[in-house]
């Protein structure tokens, strides 16, 4: 069974464009300005139409037309719009693997993303860090496929749960895919939170000290797989990361949203 470290001595790893280089490094930049992260974007037009395609879809609801790069900040935020052209970029790195219903997969990793920044916002974690965070939590994923295809039938024919999914791959291959996407992560440069909270994603509990990022995308992953997702399921999250994270489950099942409010894949797919 090989050990992480020679997964990646012999994996093929996703190449990021510059300009996506340049949008991870402003996300350890705390002084970069919005002006910067839209000059960085505007040198490359297919991501620019990507992500305009994409803030212009229905999940976000917005009251008019999004026509350019500093309309869309000015109505989404510096943090989401460069989050959003993120996941975009992470989207056209990775090649089709054949046996995986790439639709799928990035519906689970968008509502993922959403599930894990609604609950950042009552965990009094950054949201637009949890967004990225959930969006990324599976691109470990692709990875294993792409080094251990012989696995993929075997996980993809389990229940679509994140626990059975993780656990089939710590049983095939001694880690998960949380921990191959830190290290991912670790290797795009980004933030050393982004990376710690990946790393134990899949096993919060077991992390000390507990890592607040990791207890959010564990639970956001939870809701992503859920076919019908409604209030009710809170009940059936694990109390345990719920009282690590001082999360208030009223809050949970008042403030429940909507996944289709947050899932389109039709710049991503």
């Amino acid at each position: 069974m090989p050990t992480l470290t020679a997964f990646f001595e012999s994996a093929k790893l996703p190449v990021m464009s510059e300009v996506a280089h340049a949008l991870i490094r402003t996300l350890n930049d705390e002084s970069a300005t919005a002006a910067q992260v839209e000059a960085i974007m505007a040198k490359d037009p297919a991501m620019t139409a990507t992500l305009l395609r994409m803030a212009n879809s229905a999940q976000f609801g917005l009251s008019r037309q999004v026509l350019s790069l500093d309309h869309a900040i000015a109505l989404m935020g510096m943090s989401r719009v460069r989050a959003l052209a993120l996941s975009a970029s992470m989207g056209a790195a990775f090649p089709e693997v054949p046996g995986l219903d790439r639709n799928e997969f990035w519906k689970f990793s968008m509502a993922c993303a959403g599930y894990a920044q609604w609950l950042a916002g009552g965990a009094g974690l950054d949201p637009q860090q949890a967004w990225l965070a959930g969006m990324m939590l599976r691109l470990g994923e692709l990875l294993i496929c792409q080094r251990a295809l012989q696995s993929l039938e075997e996980i993809e024919a389990l229940p679509k749960q994140a626990l059975s999914r993780w656990e089939c791959e710590l049983r095939l291959l001694g880690f998960d895919e949380a921990q191959v996407t830190a290290v991912l992560a670790r290797h795009w440069n980004f933030p050393d939170a982004i990376i710690t909270g990946l790393q134990s994603a899949a096993d919060p509990m077991s992390a000390e000290p507990f890592d607040p990022l990791a207890g959010v995308v564990h639970l956001a992953a939870l809701l992503a797989d859920c076919p019908s997702p409604h209030p009710d399921l809170v009940a059936d999250l694990p109390l345990a990361v719920i009282n690590a994270l001082e999360l208030d489950r009223h809050w949970m099942v008042a403030r429940f949203p909507r996944p289709d409010a947050f899932v389109d894949v039709s710049g991503l797919a």
